[in-house]
């Protein structure tokens, strides 16, 4: 027998149980799964679901064993794009289907995972998510700063909330951004679909802010910067406005089929040439957690979001050089202002 911990939910509803259990107890997502699929979480006396969704007066009952079994990060051969790397931090440029850190359906095939193999030494390994300092999505592309001891861990993660870290952006959109724009809308799971989320009253404070970069027929390459880093953030902020990214399956909002008469030749043309969500963490800026030195990390648009950047944009010569981002000027415009709102580590993409 372990810990034993009773709750009872006073809101009229919830997130789903696990992210429910690791937000009142301070555990990761991770460890909340675990405990959840061990039984180890009842809700009114029944070993609850994941997925269940909590209704006000429910009680919960989690039972959290005094040597709870770690699960060991297993090595899995993936190759990584490292962009920099010392003795305190590693930062990488993602590519797209691949997961950061260890969850339900991904146990052995995350970036994590692929750290391990490499021999990359991770502060709190039983955690699951070692050095994460901030994320992106399964099929986001682009930079993110990992933390190779604990001290740069916390360091970094202070750094993020107060704003210090800078993230920039790239993305291909429907229609067109002809101005520097603020999207302030709050952001919650969709009531009807917990895998999704979406703009209520009710949700927390989330601010984005977008500006066009170049301007093509039927879409817009935009940068963006995080006021906030919540969950989806910039696809559901974007769709929300009208401007999808092109290629999101989620919040694409019909994607090409938007466009009438001419026009949706051309966004098909550009639609059937994004293999996803064309969404790339382009530039990374941060002072060194130790010697405080400026840091900042540029990546390019990536390669299999070329074909479909270089028909929306009229199959332009230059971009034949791969150099999309720094032709269009995406690095030396002047920047958003960013918002006075706190970023979280979730997933912003």
């Amino acid at each position: 027998m372990g810990r034993i911990h009773t709750l009872q939910v006073l809101a009229e509803s919830t997130e789903r149980l696990d992210r429910f259990v690791a937000d009142q107890l301070a555990l990761s997502r991770t460890q909340s799964a675990r405990l959840v699929a061990a039984g180890a979480v009842s809700v009114n006396g029944v070993p609850g679901r994941a997925s269940r969704v909590l209704e006000r007066g429910d009680v919960l009952c989690i039972e959290i064993p005094d040597r709870a079994r770690v699960r060991t990060l297993d090595a899995h051969d993936i190759p990584l794009d490292i962009v920099f790397e010392d003795d305190i931090l590693l930062v990488l440029n993602k590519p797209a289907n691949l997961v950061v850190h260890p969850a339900p359906g991904h146990w052995s095939d995350t970036l994590v995972n692929a750290l391990v193999a490499r021999g990359t030494r991770l502060p709190a390994a039983d955690s699951g998510r070692p050095g994460i300092v901030h994320r992106l999505d399964k099929d986001t592309s682009g930079l993110m700063v990992l933390a190779k001891t604990e001290a740069a861990h916390r360091k970094l993660g202070r750094a993020l909330q107060h704003r210090k870290i800078r993230r920039e952006y790239a993305a291909l959109v429907w229609g067109h951004i002809d101005r520097p724009t603020e999207i302030d809308a709050p952001l919650q799971r969709h009531p009807a679909d917990r895998k999704r989320m979406t703009v209520l009253a009710t949700g927390r404070p989330a601010k984005t802010h977008v500006q066009q970069v170049a301007r093509f027929g039927t879409c817009d390459l935009v940068r963006v910067q995080l006021g906030t880093g919540r969950t989806h953030q910039i696809r559901v902020h974007l769709a929300h406005v009208g401007h999808p990214v092109v290629g999101d399956p989620v919040y694409g909002g019909g994607g090409a089929k938007r466009m009438t008469g001419s026009q949706y030749q051309a966004a098909y043309a550009v639609e059937r040439l994004t293999p996803r969500q064309a969404l790339h963490a382009a530039r990374l800026r941060f002072a060194h957690p130790e010697t405080g030195r400026p840091c900042d990390f540029r990546s390019e648009w990536p390669a299999d979001l070329q074909p479909a950047l270089m028909t929306a944009a009229g199959n332009e010569v230059p971009l034949d050089r791969d150099n999309a981002l720094d032709y269009y000027g995406f690095f030396t415009r002047g920047d958003a202002n960013c918002s006075d709102t706190h970023p979280t580590p979730e997933d912003d993409g």
